[in-house]
């Protein structure tokens, strides 16, 4: 057994493609080290902006030998009917390299083959590495990619140098014009020239003596560790950003953490103003003070040791001070345009080139809120609904958030308030564009709901009406996370309201495009396919949300219910009663070729039965009427009862065709019922 050391070194490599790739590479060699039936260790993985290596501990050094059997030609194809060998049995023979004797006869899917046993000798790992590991680096992918030179090569960055070292000896790598060497490099400004690895297992330790902190893991915990020591020597509170860190410590290879401070005057300013300039733009860490408020300092993390760090926390103060100064003028500027005065710019911005601008959609959202807060039960909030939908869009054409994207709907509120709106109206300008991402609350306003749920449905109709449908993994207009977002809305706001109807009073307000049905129903799909991932995000079973669904409702509400009480209903003693009957009814419903019942034929088995389902009608319409589907199921288990009765006492099948019609018309009636919380067919019975 021997220790392999990979190492790919780059030029600075973007932060968010750092991880991916890392994991990308070592999936990808541990692959191909199974495939070649090589047995390892430990697999260490490291990375830092220009490098990502992995060191495979105890890497065996021979191949295992391998003994196949390999199936050749049916018995009577590779032999004739005197025994001899055919030309296609001489072929297959010649092909493998062995004679006459080593053929054995075996069944295959009910026929004869010939078989020979071949012994493959394994061969020596470090003649299998070259092709397994030049393959595996040059397939690397990455979001972007580049080409440098006249070489074919593309990856994010141009690649510098390649360490294939299994134990002390180099593996020959080539990949596009580097060849591999047992030479690293350490830290740009503070390690000079090459450094020899010796081996594996002290390339952790030689990189830490040139400044870089390989593991990743340590260098985060590191870098936290550093950022914390600075935020209690300044008596201050830095809030964890696991986002942030996270790009930070790959960004760096030797974390320095240091404090700078901007002028009190700045405070002025909304506080996601200052945050926003220091994380997004400059990567720092805000500090605050004992109550929570943001204080006039930040820390920053440098890229190297502490020599001359007075300077470096000078020259990010002048940074950031220029931002902070940009920053305030824009605040000011804006805070005197009155937001009403900015919904002439939105007719100039561009929504779509088919959907027309910003203005267009903000009178569509406007007329739809209004529909929207009667149809939600909220009338009486809808003067206010409509001011926040007039309004909602207006800070995009601000100076701040042409400065601060990030800051669209933040700005708004904090704009309207200054201007004298009222709070709600404020505060549903900011939440409208809520939930932003998965696992995002959704508006806590009414406001807020009311004019989210217009602006989300507007982009759907519109880009579902123009053909710019999501398919497989693209989705370059973040349709699924607007989605998303309309269905979380209606499932935990529990408003009963039909999603085709929703999308209908949508596409009724568009003069620019018409929603052509087929497209309707794609939308109204893509809004339950959103729904089934939140629900099996939250831990509901596939079946049973698929046996909901299948109930065709499209009111999210009602949905969830009946995925809820499928879920509790699974786990008492009646689940067993409602599957058998169930099943027992199915089986032969189908065969219903929906003709009339005929009243005058029934036998008396078959009025009792009747009555009963008319009864069962009854009962669990009464409890849909109260959107109690558990009511409904323990209805449809307690029917059971009746339907053993049945069939213990007829023959379903009779030899009388009115009969045998009748009876199957009372178990497909029986079915309709079965169906009210879904198709139970969907359900994987003793998973």
């Amino acid at each position: 057994m021997k220790d392999f050391l990979l190492e790919l070194g780059f030029e600075e490599l973007p932060a968010r493609f750092v991880e991916k790739a890392l994991t990308q590479m070592k999936e990808s060699v541990i692959k191909k080290l199974q495939q070649e039936r090589l047995q390892f260790g430990e697999v260490l993985c490291f990375s830092t902006p220009r490098r990502l290596a992995l060191v495979i501990c105890d890497l065996q050094i021979q191949q295992e030998d391998l003994v196949e059997e390999i199936k050749g030609p049916p018995l009577n194809v590779a032999k004739d009917q005197d025994g001899n060998l055919t030309k296609a049995g001489q072929g297959f023979l010649r092909s493998q390299g062995v004679d006459e004797s080593a053929i054995m006869v075996k069944p295959f899917q009910g026929a004869d083959y010939i078989y020979v046993s071949k012994e493959v000798k394994g061969r020596p790992t470090r003649e299998l590495l070259k092709p397994l590991l030049e393959d595996a680096i040059s397939h690397l992918s990455f979001p972007k990619n580049m080409r440098w030179g006249n070489y074919n090569l593309r990856y994010a960055r141009p690649l510098r140098w390649i360490i294939a070292l299994f134990d002390d000896e180099v593996i020959p790598l080539e990949v596009g014009p580097v060849q591999a060497s047992k030479y690293s490099y350490g830290h740009r400004q503070l390690s000079a020239g090459p450094i020899e690895v010796l081996s594996p297992r002290d390339y952790v330790t030689q990189m830490r003596d040139h400044y870089v902190v390989a593991d990743p893991v340590e260098r985060r915990t590191l870098t936290w560790e550093l950022i914390r020591d600075v935020a209690r020597k300044e008596g201050a509170q830095v809030l964890e950003d696991d986002d942030l860190l996270d790009e930070v410590v790959n960004l760096i290879e030797y974390p320095t953490a240091f404090c700078g401070s901007f002028s009190h005057e700045y405070l002025d300013m909304p506080s996601e103003v200052l945050v926003t300039s220091m994380k997004e733009h400059q990567r720092y860490f805000p500090l605050h003070d004992s109550n929570g408020n943001l204080a006039p300092k930040f820390i920053g993390v440098r890229n190297g040791a502490d020599n001359h760090l007075d300077n470096v926390v000078a020259g990010n103060e002048k940074v950031l001070e220029a931002r902070l100064s940009d920053a305030k003028f824009f605040f000011d500027e804006d805070v005197q345009t009155k937001l009403t005065d900015n919904l002439e710019k939105l007719e100039g911005v561009v929504f779509h080139e088919k959907l027309g601008s910003i203005g267009d959609k903000v009178k569509r959202i406007q007329t739809l809120a209004g529909k929207l807060v009667e149809t939600l039960g909220h009338g009486d909030r809808k003067e206010t609904a409509l001011r926040t939908a007039l309004l909602a869009k207006t800070d995009l054409v601000s100076q701040m958030v042409y400065e601060f994207p990030e800051l669209q709907g933040i700005m708004g509120e904090k704009y309207a308030l200054a201007q004298g709106e009222e709070h709600v109206v404020a505060s549903g300008i900011r939440e409208h564009y809520k939930p932003r991402f998965s696992g995002d609350t959704v508006p806590s306003t009414v406001e807020g709901t009311v004019v989210s749920l217009a602006d989300k449905l507007d982009t759907l109709v519109g880009y579902f009406a123009v053909g710019s449908i999501p398919t497989g993994s693209q989705d370059p207009f973040a349709l699924r996370r607007q989605a998303q977002g309309v269905v979380q809305i209606l499932m935990q706001g529990g408003y009963d309201v039909s999603l085709a109807a929703l999308i209908g009073e949508v596409a009724a307000g568009y003069t620019e495009v018409q929603l052509e049905d087929e497209n309707a129903k794609a939308l109204v799909d893509f809004l339950l396919a959103r729904l089934r991932v939140l629900l099996l995000d939250q831990g509901y079973a596939y079946d049973i949300i698929d046996a909901a669904m299948a109930s065709r409702d499209d009111r999210i509400l009602h949905l969830v219910g009946r995925v809820q009480a499928l879920t509790a209903f699974a786990s008492t003693a009646s689940y067993d009663d409602l599957i058998t009957g169930f099943e027992r009814v199915a089986n032969l419903a189908t065969k219903a070729k929906g003709e009339p019942m005929d009243p005058s034929v029934f036998t008396e088995a078959d009025q009792a039965f009747h009555d009963a389902l008319i009864s069962l009608e009854a009962s669990c319409q009464e409890q849909l009427g109260e959107k109690n589907y558990l009511g409904v199921l323990q209805e449809l288990a307690g029917f059971r009862v009746h339907v053993d009765g049945f069939f213990a006492e007829v023959m379903i099948m009779d030899s009388d065709p009115a009969v045998r019609a009748n009876r199957l018309a009372l178990l497909d009636k029986a079915l309709g019922l079965y169906s009210l919380c879904g198709d139970l067919r969907q359900i994987v019975v003793n998973k």
